[in-house]
């Protein structure tokens, strides 16, 4: 899933490259609890099994996925406090 509209700019960065699945979905879900509203993250993931598990899991605790990028092998996710 890639939204044909431009990235966003982030507010706060999550690195998770090198990570294997399902650390960036928790990861991710940590630090969004910690910002503060209209806040954006971006997470940087080259876990295959990520563009199931973040937007899915994102969306089941209440945050706005804005953007996916999967223009690259590491795909970009912009979500929403």
């Amino acid at each position: 899933m890639q939204n044909n509209t431009k990235a966003p700019t982030p507010t706060h960065r999550l690195d998770m490259h090198g990570e294997p699945c399902p650390y960036p979905a928790i990861k991710t879900l940590e630090a969004l609890r910690s910002l503060n509203d209209d806040d954006i993250l971006e997470i940087i993931s080259d876990c295959p099994q990520s563009i199931n598990n973040i937007p899915i899991d994102v969306r089941n605790h209440g945050f706005k996925v804005l953007h996916i990028d999967t223009s690259t092998p590491s795909v970009r996710y912009f979500v929403k406090r």
